[in-house]
């Protein structure tokens, strides 16, 4: 079962390295999502630059991302801990892409896509506490860390044994948004809707 479950964790990063936002903007004929706006590889970025089918086909992409690796994981009869090592190598993937010289993004969907297989309550709980957020605030960051922050919590009420494996998911995602946080502390943040070269 251990070679299986690294096999996975391996699996896991190298379909996280496939950059949806990069290929999506290929095929749209979009400029490169890590030159152009915030340089963020995701799809609020891609938004901004090619408009909402183009950052929709992202969002999707990088959810699956997630959700394939640990839903085919979970099938196998892999221990919940080790389910939340596979997301976050499926995250990881997607924050440092083997195949686009380690440069990605924030993994935001990636990490949600990882939670999905947990149920589609636990995941209504995390897209409405972004939407109440963002329609709030206007800070598509600031909505990610909320509702990654109460992941763990939302999952100890649907399905504690899934908590741990949910809160190492959400201390990855914290962590990669330290530059957000401090830039929404000194109210230099982008907002979802700015257009043009902004931080996200």
């Amino acid at each position: 079962m251990m070679s299986l479950t690294l096999l996975m964790i391996g699996v896991a990063y190298l379909v996280g390295s496939l950059s949806s936002a990069v290929v999506i903007c290929r095929l749209f004929q979009l400029p490169d999502p890590r030159t152009t706006g915030s340089h963020n590889p995701g799809a609020t970025n891609v938004y901004r630059i090619g408009g909402r089918i183009p950052a929709l086909l992202v969002l999707i992409m990088d959810i699956l991302k997630g959700t394939l690796p640990v839903y085919a994981s979970y099938f196998m009869g892999i221990e919940p801990v080790w389910l939340g090592l596979i997301g976050i190598a499926a995250c990881l993937g997607h924050i440092f892409p083997l195949y686009f010289g380690f440069i990605g993004g924030k993994a935001v969907a990636t990490a949600f896509g990882a939670m999905l297989p947990i149920g589609l309550d636990l995941a209504g709980l995390l897209v409405l506490s972004w939407i109440v957020v963002v329609f709030f605030t206007g800070y598509s960051s600031l909505g990610a860390l909320v509702a990654v922050s109460l992941a763990p919590f939302f999952t100890w009420l649907i399905k504690p044994l899934y908590t741990l494996p949910v809160a190492m998911l959400s201390l990855l995602i914290i962590l990669r948004h330290r530059e957000n946080i401090r830039r929404l502390v000194n109210r230099s943040e982008g907002k979802i809707w700015e257009k043009g070269n902004i931080k996200e």
